[in-house]
């Protein structure tokens, strides 16, 4: 009977939503006193309370556990969620490169001068100063895109025939992908040398080509390394 009594106290008093208006300092002094020694099966399982319930908020036992093994789940998967990121970070630099591309380049001839030829040839601007990224290849005198985006290009041609009134006559185009971007060019006798220069903002896919073309016909004659190709990413179109 005491029992049956006391779970009817506990039952009632974790389950009534309103306020008990009569005998309710002895429920709440008792009911510590009783739940103890009841051998029956508790709403809360392992997880009861009898400080939460009895003198704090009703029902609180309830989710105690389950909150805290929920909070634990969530900052595993959050951790494992970090770590997973790191690993991706890592791994798309390094199928995109770094960050940083630029490059400067020089032409130092080996002869005097450089051409005529009967087809464009691409000038390989040979003396490298700057090639962050290792877009250019000064075998070939291309640069090639490490990364999509936005860029910088810059090229000069300076030529000197060194004989007044000797033809002074060369014509540098700046190509991307087949597609000439801009140009420079020199067609007179009453200058020995004289230089041209082009600067160009391109945006580029991963692989795009830009490179320098000395037109068919001409010739740059120049000892002295002045003429230059120079380019640098502004931003990147990638993630």
């Amino acid at each position: 009977m005491r029992s049956a009594a006391c779970m009817l106290v506990l039952m009632g008093f974790l389950c009534l939503r309103g306020r008990v208006q009569t005998s309710q300092s002895f429920a709440v002094d008792f009911l510590p006193t009783a739940a103890p020694p009841y051998q029956g099966e508790l709403p809360c399982k392992d997880t009861f309370d009898c400080d939460c319930v009895f003198h704090r908020q009703r029902g609180c036992c309830c989710v105690n556990g389950q909150f805290n093994e929920l909070r634990a789940i969530t900052f595993n998967r959050l951790h494992s969620l970090w770590r997973a990121l790191d690993t991706l970070s890592d791994s798309v630099e390094e199928v995109i490169g770094d960050t940083h591309v630029s490059f400067t380049a020089s032409f130092n001839l080996s002869t005097s001068c450089f051409g005529s030829f009967s087809t464009n040839v691409t000038i390989p601007y040979n003396v490298i100063s700057l090639n962050h990224g290792n877009g250019y290849n000064p075998a070939l005198g291309i640069f090639t895109a490490p990364r999509s985006g936005l860029y910088f290009f810059s090229f000069t041609t300076y030529s000197n025939v060194g004989v007044a009134g000797e033809r002074l006559y060369y014509q540098a185009q700046l190509v991307r992908n087949g597609e000439v971007m801009a140009s420079a060019w020199e067609d007179n006798h009453e200058d020995s040398e004289d230089s041209g220069s082009q600067t160009v903002i391109l945006s580029l896919d991963r692989g795009g080509q830009v490179y320098v073309q000395l037109m068919y016909g001409r010739r740059l004659c120049d000892n002295r390394s002045l003429s230059t190709f120079s380019g640098y990413l502004i931003y990147a179109h990638d993630p």
